[in-house]
């Protein structure tokens, strides 16, 4: 993979991670829970460190990292409002939404890990990834434990 596709990879990736900051933050926003609100504040935290650490990488192969997030992102935030102004910000629905958006993470961090990559961003982007899966699983245990007992979230 050349630097080009490499820039163009991590950018993606960087949109993808600003799409986390800026959903992980509309969720703190939404969430009715004190706990839930500093569990999606941590996370957007994280990923505001991965999108750091992927615009150093594409500064190191040359390029300029992307400074925004995807229009699919901003169209969930968008979704994300409308349904919880419906259900009056329910936990449930924040959490069900923001499971939707760690789905769109997971999906771009494993086909990334498809591409031919130098070792250095193939072993940064796996790390990533590992963080990713943390962050799906434990947004779908919540949405799950909010489904069974709405009082435990």
């Amino acid at each position: 993979m050349n630097n080009e596709n490499q820039i163009t990879l991590l950018n993606e990736l960087i949109e993808t991670s600003r799409d986390g900051v800026e959903g992980f933050k509309k969720c703190a926003e939404d969430a009715q829970d004190p706990k839930l609100k500093l569990y999606f504040q941590d996370r957007a935290n994280n990923c505001e460190e991965v999108v750091r650490t992927l615009s150093e990488e594409v500064r190191k192969c040359g390029g300029e990292p992307d400074k925004s997030g995807t229009m699919k992102g901003a169209f969930h935030r968008m979704w994300i409002d409308f349904k919880t102004a419906l259900t009056e910000k329910d936990n449930l629905a924040v959490l069900e939404e923001c499971e939707k958006a760690e789905d769109v993470a997971l999906a771009a961090y494993q086909d990334a890990l498809k591409e031919e990559l130098p070792e250095n961003l193939r072993s940064l982007i796996a790390q990533q990834l590992e963080g990713v899966k943390r962050n799906h699983d434990r947004v779908r245990q919540l949405r799950d434990e909010a489904e069974n007992d709405p009082s435990k979230v």
